[in-house]
């Protein structure tokens, strides 16, 4: 823990870890000068089968084997899709394009067709790499298809099809020498209020990012991982695979996650640690309960995306009995900002979202005059320092809009920090709930009603009305979908909330309408509830 003493809601950076001049295929060769017999990357299928593997040598070999069959292929500096569950040639493909300087530009395997167009067409990719087919979508037709219709696609290349993705081209270019302020990727937003927009990522932070982040995780190098967040979003193709590649890490990637086969592969393969989000741990959890295995070699499990009861806290650490962290970060951050450390209080690691991450500057600032708010005070979420993306792709009004002329990135994040610089998240900007004047942060009602027994995840939401301007409904889903106590709910509530606070509409819920990075889509809930297609419990 910093020990610090704020007089306001200003966290000036920590030195106490440095910034490293670093590029992704600086970290793989390094990574292979080191521990060049060392496992790098062990595929599995579906059931949790093992298959091919890499060492580092190896990893490195056939990545800079990839390059310079790329830049036969491609101009440095140009833009492929990457259109892939996680699978071994997604992670072959991070690297090369960093050796061959490329921008890889990763896409969501459940896209349809008009999704992925806009992302092909938003970042001017000259290439489309894929699957022929991933869980019914077929994305080998639906990527030809737009290829047709696109000429600057050059190419659609079958990712498992060795010889199309190691092909020579015409073009004679050598490899490049990488800086780390050159742009390694653009990661689409999840669109949770309207057409996503093209992050750009470049390699000094999304390399120095993913080691701080084991550093404040806890993974002690040299051991074994299981990668189970989708390699589209930051959290699996930064914080776990250059994470992994700079602590010396054994990975195992599963195609998809599947709590069931994450639990055979911590028993069998005696797996050290695991980073995803609460959701997956609560379904190992239930997938345990039904089928216990040894899951006693895990020594830390990382989770981000969302507030962690603790509850679930206590049963990860009992169950597993491993450390445990959580951690709030944003694409446009490249991605973790803050975290908890296991050594914590108990109430600020499920309370709060952690201190701030080395070599950042955090504050919460008023949203209308921009000024740093007193200890306490909610505001919006800012960050500076080395992480933070470079922009918008094509977009200079949103990034202007997103980083303001002192280098601050606007999170879209209301919270506030207390004196030792824990920040806790109280709800979004835009979905603050506004009832009879007063502001509502649903994260505070979500916390709550997650320590109850009857809730296993819940999404609070404002619906309008006619006497209050809005009012608070809560979207609930249970363990085992058995029907929840109203009554009890609200009794709870009332026992630590204040009455306007106490959700007013209560729904049952299966699943929710999610982002392509496992986010809850609350508009699209209160929209589902307004035209009819949810009913009141």
């Amino acid at each position: 823990m910093y020990d610090v003493s704020l007089t306001e809601s200003f966290f000036p950076k920590q030195t106490d870890l440095e910034l490293r001049d670093t590029t992704v295929p600086s970290v793989l060769r390094e990574a292979a000068a080191k521990w060049p017999d060392r496992v790098a990357l062990q595929e599995t299928d579906e059931a949790g089968n093992l298959k091919r593997c890499w060492t580092y040598t190896e990893l490195l070999a056939d990545s800079e084997r990839l390059a310079d069959a790329l830049l036969t292929r491609y101009q440095p500096g140009e833009r492929i899709v990457v259109w892939a569950p996680n699978i071994a040639e997604w992670i072959l493909c991070e690297y090369a394009f960093g050796i061959a300087g490329l921008v890889l530009v990763t896409a969501n395997p459940g896209y349809q067709q008009r999704e992925l167009a806009y992302v092909i067409d938003q970042s001017s990719a000259a290439g489309l790499f894929i699957v022929e087919s991933f869980r019914g979508n077929p994305m080998g037709d639906i990527a030809r298809s737009l290829a047709e219709e696109n000429s600057a696609i050059r190419e659609v290349v079958d990712m498992q099809d060795e010889a199309s993705l190691f092909a020579k081209g015409a073009m004679n270019n050598p490899r490049t020498d990488v800086s780390g302020d050159d742009i390694a990727q653009i990661q689409y937003t999840s669109g949770s209020t309207g057409f996503p927009k093209g992050v750009l990522l470049h390699h000094h932070g999304l390399t120095n990012n993913s080691r701080h982040a084991f550093e404040r995780i806890g993974i002690e190098p040299n051991g074994k991982g299981l990668i189970v967040a989708p390699l589209f979003h930051t959290t699996g193709c930064a914080v776990s695979v250059l994470g992994s590649c700079q602590a010396g890490i054994h990975a195992y990637l599963p195609p998809l996650f599947d709590p069931n086969v994450c639990n055979i592969l911590v028993e069998r393969e005696k797996i050290n640690f695991i980073n995803g989000v609460p959701t997956m741990f609560m379904m190992m959890l239930e997938a345990d309960d039904a089928n216990p295995r040894d899951l006693t070699s895990v020594e830390v499990i990382g989770a981000g995306g969302s507030m962690v009861s603790p509850e679930l806290i206590r049963r990860i650490k009992e169950r597993f009995g491993c450390k445990f962290t959580n951690g709030y970060g944003m694409t446009e951050t490249s991605p973790l900002l803050t975290g908890t450390r296991d050594t914590d209080p108990m109430e600020k690691q499920s309370e709060t979202i952690g201190q701030p991450f080395a070599q950042l500057d955090m504050s919460i600032r008023d949203p209308q005059t921009n000024a740093v708010v007193p200890i306490g005070t909610v505001g919006e979420i800012c960050a500076r320092g080395y992480s933070v993306m470079t922009g918008y792709n094509d977009n200079p009004d949103a990034t202007a809009q997103a980083i303001d002329e002192d280098g601050w990135m606007h999170t879209g994040d209301l919270g506030r920090m207390d004196a030792q610089g824990f920040i806790t998240i109280t709800g979004r900007v835009k979905e603050m709930i506004i009832r009879g004047g007063e502001n509502l942060f649903p994260v505070e009602i979500e916390n709550i009603l997650l320590e109850h027994a009857e809730v296993a995840q819940v999404a609070v939401v404002g619906l309008p009305d006619e006497k209050w301007g809005e009012i608070v409904a809560a979207f609930i889903r249970t363990p085992d979908n058995a029907p929840f106590d109203q009554q009890a709910l609200k009794a709870h509530c009332r026992e630590h909330l204040a009455a306007q606070k106490t959700p007013v509409v209560w729904v049952q819920v299966r699943d929710y309408p999610m982002t392509g990075s496992g986010k809850v889509q609350k508009f699209e809930l209160r929209d589902a509830y307004l035209a009819g297609a949810y009913e009141p419990a």
